[in-house]
């Protein structure tokens, strides 16, 4: 299973007006083993990647994204959305061997 590092967050801004588009950036460690090579004795190295990722804002839900094997080690991702009310942003990792990984940024429209 990967460790915790905390997520890198970057956002354009926390404090948009009502209508703004807001960009996301967001990178998390993770190994991302597609579990189809071998180890240095020959075995096949467990799959362990990252399954699935959401960002909501509040209830809602602003961008979902379910990669896969193929997917490079410490996967970047990248979104937009418009700013139409405040809540808490939320940015959720699960994977395999369950792995979680959660980070959150206030969104103040003004």
């Amino acid at each position: 299973m990967s460790t915790s590092t905390p997520p890198r967050i970057w956002t354009s801004t926390l404090t948009p007006k009502k209508g703004e588009m807001v960009r996301v950036r967001a990178q998390i460690s993770h190994r991302m083993e597609t579990g189809l090579r071998l180890d240095e004795h020959g075995q096949i190295k467990p799959r362990d990647i990252v399954t699935r990722f959401e960002a909501h804002l509040g209830e809602g839900l602003l961008y979902a994204w379910e990669p896969g094997p193929a997917t490079a080690r410490n996967p970047y991702i990248e979104f937009t959305f418009l700013a139409r009310e405040s809540g808490e942003l939320r940015l959720s990792w699960k994977g395999d061997d369950g792995f979680t990984l959660e980070a959150t940024r206030t969104i103040t429209v003004q």
